[in-house]
């Protein structure tokens, strides 16, 4: 066996000491998200997606976030694609965020929903003229016989559609409704910081995890 030599490079840029960690775990999100938007890093809103079929095999994809709020983490998709019939089969899933070079990590687990038509329309109509025609022309997940079969289908929908683009009726938004929230702090020795949010009755409880 070949091991991978990562040079066991140590972390402690920073650390989130349990006196400061704030109740509400979304307001945590708030501050970790605006700091990885403010340090000009790539991609900052990419998350890892991961979504279980009904036959228990997971599958996982690298999304973008589109919005956040109290209520759950927004992202968009085809419905007919892979994660969109897993979704439709098991709503649980999960959500990862990574950014190395702050060395923080956020795990994100919950239900998700589908939000309303009029919702997804209204980031549709904020995309790119020609995102909204990808989102027509791909029957995400499906096999492609050719790059100029899916070419050929763009060329078609921006005849039929030279202005405006309607909303596809496959394509909107999810919203992945949060019971746990991690976040992990990289610290020295790997004695990293962990704490886990767990939402009860009672509201968010917080407990700090072994790294």
């Amino acid at each position: 066996m070949k091991f991978i030599n990562d040079e066991h490079r140590d972390y402690g840029k920073n650390t989130q000491e349990e006196k400061v960690t704030v109740n509400n775990p979304i307001e945590l999100f708030e501050k970790w998200f605006q700091q990885a938007k403010g340090s000009n890093l790539l991609d900052y809103n990419a998350f890892v997606l991961s979504t279980v079929s009904k036959e228990g095999q997971p599958s996982s994809r690298v999304l973008l976030l589109k919005s956040y709020n109290e209520n759950g983490f927004v992202f968009f998709t085809n419905y007919e694609s892979r994660k969109g019939q897993e979704l439709s089969e098991n709503p649980k899933a999960s959500m990862l965020f990574f950014w190395p070079q702050l060395e923080k990590q956020i795990r994100v687990q919950g239900t998700t929903e589908k939000i309303s038509p009029e919702e997804s329309y209204e980031y549709f109509k904020t995309r790119p003229y020609t995102s909204k025609v990808g989102a027509w022309a791909s029957k995400q997940s499906e096999p492609l016989s050719s790059r100029f079969h899916l070419l050929r289908e763009v060329a078609v929908i921006m005849m039929k559609n030279p202005n405006e683009v309607p909303l596809p009726p496959f394509w909107g938004g999810y919203r992945l409704i949060p019971d746990e929230i991690e976040f992990w702090q990289g610290r020295p020795s790997r004695l990293h910081d962990r704490f886990q949010y767990q939402k009860d009755t009672n509201g968010w409880q917080i407990k700090r995890l072994y790294p």
